[in-house]
């Protein structure tokens, strides 16, 4: 008997191929996971040294205007996606008695932990795939034992004829829910590292960003230097 994949797909039974079509489509969604992160994430780290390049002089001049139009116009970057609100929430009328600057230490937080958020879309996935591939492999490898017991009770021999199907299906979905796991598990903890580090970068950026706000702003309105936006 010649124990190739097809071979070992064609003798599989239905409850068989069902699990390793599952495998498949989890290493699929794996699959699409990661690439749309990292897509993402190149982008987002591309679109956001733009950003700081050109509204650094903006925000060094107190050209809030400009800053926030700069925002809108690079929506791929994280920080900017940070930073417009926050120049919306200084610009803006507010009938409360909080300064500009402490309106916009509160908006940075709501906006970060959105960001977060946002950040690890998809990452439940890739967790659930490492965490239960190797299980769904393992009920694939008790129903091959099952065949292969069958098997033995269908002929009234334990030779190798009889079980070799059984025992093919269990190693083949046994391997099958280990390759799916396996790279699941290196994606999740390296996109897991790479989104914590962009956090880091946009916390660290922000604070900078408010830290120059309240200097050149310090408790006072911002009308000084651009017109208010009517509060909605």
């Amino acid at each position: 008997m010649s124990f190739n994949l097809v071979h070992i797909w064609a003798s599989m039974g239905l409850m068989s191929r069902l699990i390793a079509s599952i495998l498949v489509v989890m290493a699929v969604m794996s699959l699409a996971v990661a690439i749309e992160r990292w897509i993402a994430l190149l982008r987002g780290d591309g679109s956001t040294r733009s950003f700081i390049a050109k509204a650094g002089p903006a925000i060094g001049a107190g050209q809030l205007r400009e800053v926030n139009q700069l925002a809108i116009e690079h929506k791929a970057s994280p920080f900017a996606r940070v930073v417009g609100p926050i120049v919306e929430k200084m610009m803006r009328a507010d009938a409360s008695n909080l300064a500009p600057v402490e309106r916009a230490r509160r908006e940075a937080e709501r906006q970060k932990e959105a960001l977060g958020s946002e950040l690890r879309r998809g990452l439940g996935i890739l967790a659930s795939v490492g965490s239960v591939a190797p299980f769904i492999g393992l009920l694939g490898t008790v129903v091959g034992i099952i065949s292969a017991f069958q098997g033995i009770a269908a002929t009234g021999s334990g030779g190798l004829g009889a079980v070799s199907s059984g025992i093919s299906e269990a190693l083949v979905e046994t391997a099958l829910g280990l390759c799916v796991a396996i790279p699941a598990v290196l994606i999740f903890n390296q996109l897991s590292a790479r989104i914590l580090l962009a956090e880091n970068t946009v916390a660290r950026a922000t604070g900078e960003l408010l830290d120059e706000l309240e200097n050149r702003f310090g408790t006072t309105s911002v009308t000084e230097t651009t017109q208010p936006v009517p509060a909605e």
